[in-house]
């Protein structure tokens, strides 16, 4: 058995990290901590929560004023900090799609786009969630077909929900933190007038159900869905892409 083996065993616990940094003065205390959460959440493929930030810094360290001080210190850099998901992640600025698009092409697209009818499908799945197949198929005056639902769900932008209480307990569907990071949203509550379409009652679950559809919803190839889905696909591809970790 070589030495390094015997040093490092595989059930080796780390060693425990000086959170508190109670000897340094506060100034270089505060930009340690700075250093050890912008680390962490370089080093992450997922958008980093504050539970796993709280590991590395003081039991009374502010993560807000820490994130924000990340955030003035990267104002001139091509990424940010960004909230998505429950957590932080650094993504490349919008501004920059083009230039990334360029240098990368087609490689440097982390999703496929979606179709129109992808699209809209997920639209309403994550206004209206948990919601079944049957309910979309109502929406939309045509089945929902099971590949559409695979599509959605082998990008990891769905999964199964709670089983709905309907004759015959079918499945419902939710959207996943997966679909957050990639749509650059923190909670679902940053859907594109959340609430203003729901408190103006033009979103409503009980209304679409009724068959008051609004036209954009109705129609397989009107110009309404075509204009939401480029937002979708716009947004999904080209801004917030996640720094490539080396």
């Amino acid at each position: 058995m070589s030495q390094a083996s015997v040093r490092r065993k595989p059930n080796d616990q780390p060693a425990l990290l000086d959170t508190e940094l109670e000897h340094l003065p506060p100034e270089l205390r505060w930009r340690e901590w700075m250093g050890r959460v912008e680390a962490v959440i370089f080093s992450a493929s997922e958008p980093v929560t504050r539970s796993v930030l709280a590991r590395v810094v003081g039991k009374n360290c502010n993560i807000e004023l820490i994130i924000d001080d990340i955030r003035v210190e990267l104002a001139g850099r091509p990424y940010e900090l960004v909230s998505v998901a429950g957590g932080w992640q650094h993504r490349t600025k919008k501004v920059f799609g083009d230039v990334i698009r360029s240098a990368f092409g087609s490689a440097g697209q982390e999703a496929k786009e979606l179709s129109q009818a992808e699209a809209l499908v997920l639209m309403c799945i994550a206004y209206f969630q948990p919601i079944t197949r049957g309910e979309l198929s109502s929406f939309f005056g045509k089945e929902v077909s099971r590949d559409l639902i695979g599509v959605l769900r082998a990008q990891d932008l769905i999964a199964s929900g709670p089983r709905s209480p309907q004759p015959g307990a079918p499945y419902t569907y939710v959207t996943t933190k997966n679909f957050l990071s990639q749509f650059g949203l923190d909670t679902l509550r940053q859907l594109p007038d959340f609430e203003a379409l729901e408190d103006a009652g033009l979103l409503s679950k009980e209304k679409l159900l009724a068959g008051d559809i609004p036209a954009g919803l109705a129609s397989a190839d009107g110009d309404d869905e075509q204009e939401i889905d480029a937002a979708v696909v716009e947004d999904q591809s080209e801004a917030g892409r996640s720094i490539p970790r080396g």
